[in-house]
């Protein structure tokens, strides 16, 4: 077991595609996640921001370009792999493009009422419907490896200027 001085974070983003009452997600083909459906993204990397790199992310993935991306949130995954990894969450509706398949993800749209929460990721269930809701958020959610979630907590995001 690493102690904190050795554990690192891993920076990431993960988009979410919504139309009307679909939602856009992507089969994870290879790596991490293999055989799960989920939103679009990945790690930051160095000299890029949060917003680039989502942007680029689902340029490479699905081959679209976003046109109104919205932050809505931050999680923590502790324990869920070897690094802590902190994941930028972001919704659009607009974009320029077709969705299509890469190597690395097969996009598919979902109805609202038929997302496949059983081939999802433990936690997604709970940080999704604020987000389908246009609701911002914070959280950490603590795993036992990839597939044994503990622990979570994860609260609205309230603007107070509103």
């Amino acid at each position: 077991m690493k102690n904190d001085s050795e554990t690192t974070k891993r920076v990431t983003t993960l988009c979410t595609v919504l139309k009307d009452d679909q939602i856009l997600l992507g089969l994870k083909k290879k790596g991490f996640g293999k055989g799960k459906w989920n939103g679009f993204g990945g790690k930051v990397e160095k000299g890029e921001s949060v917003y680039e790199a989502a942007k680029r992310e689902l340029e490479e993935e699905i081959c679209i370009k976003a046109r109104d991306m919205t932050k809505r949130g931050i999680i923590i995954f502790d324990g869920m792999d070897e690094e802590i990894i902190e994941v930028h969450f972001f919704s659009l509706t607009k974009f320029e493009g077709t969705p299509t398949e890469t190597n690395e993800m097969k996009p598919k749209w979902f109805n609202l009422s038929d997302i496949p929460d059983n081939k999802m990721w433990l936690g997604d269930q709970y940080w999704l419907p604020m987000l389908l809701e246009g609701k911002n958020f914070i959280g950490i959610f603590y795993f036992d490896g990839p597939d044994k979630l503990i622990d979570y907590k994860l609260e609205e995001i309230i603007d107070k200027a509103s």
